[in-house]
């Protein structure tokens, strides 16, 4: 699997695109490390050897995941979120601590975070919803990209109105984080359960918009009408 990981690698930087490359950093606060491949192109690369590995055993394809986290590069994270949509056919419960385990370990901006959680970390929870109570301890931590991930993780599942209540639970522990990443992400979640729950979360942000930081209420109340949104904002 070391070999696929070294092809995955020698053409991503086959693909590399100056453009790309000296652009990529002005999207994040964090340093980052990069190829500088666009992103359709990473896709295909990822979809190209997710047929090849597809096959494998969990066990491999994990230990390929891994090798290719351990790298940092941002592309190679994202084929790594790319085959995380595959996972939700073998996924077990306990791979949460795994995956808990690849986000202290290897995820160090919001791309890398999303990217993961929005898809293999969501379809884990989705299969086995008795998982989100992990989130809420992933809420508790010190680490701010797990502070991120408790919510973003649900990002999917709430555009179809499921986990309100763990939502609102997940907001309520993030509510005064200093962290705009982690404001953004809570916010974010409010705003996808907003969909199809917008009078509670309507009555949430007016519950507590006096202690939410302006970046989180922002961003949930955005898919709102606008006479909400100018109540919401009202000090």
């Amino acid at each position: 699997m070391s070999n696929i990981a070294q092809r995955i690698r020698n053409e991503l930087k086959e693909n590399i695109d100056e453009k790309t490359r000296n652009s990529f950093q002005r999207f994040f606060k964090e340093k980052v490390k990069c190829y500088g491949v666009k992103t359709i192109t990473v896709g295909k690369i990822g979809k190209k050897y997710w047929n090849e590995i597809k096959g494998k055993n969990k066990k491999e394809i994990f230990k390929l995941c891994e090798e290719l986290l351990r790298s940092d590069y941002t592309e190679e994270a994202s084929i790594v979120s790319f085959w995380g949509m595959n996972f939700k056919d073998f996924i077990e419960s306990g791979d949460l601590t795994v995956f808990e385990k690849w986000i202290k370990k290897y995820v160090n901006n919001w791309a890398k975070c999303d990217g993961f959680c929005n898809h293999a970390v969501g379809d884990l929870i989705a299969k086995y919803p008795d998982s989100v109570e992990e989130l809420k301890k992933w809420a508790k931590s010190d680490n701010r990209w797990l502070k991120r991930a408790s919510s973003v993780t649900l990002i999917i599942p709430a555009r179809k109105g499921e986990f309100l209540k763990e939502a609102f639970e997940i907001s309520d522990i993030l509510l005064v984080d200093a962290d705009d990443m982690v404001q953004k992400g809570y916010g974010w979640l409010l705003k996808e359960e907003s969909r199809k729950h917008q009078k509670e979360v309507f009555e949430y942000v007016m519950e507590n918009k006096h202690k939410m930081p302006r970046t989180a209420l922002r961003y949930a109340i955005e898919l709102m009408p606008e006479e909400l949104r100018k109540k919401a904002m009202e000090k």
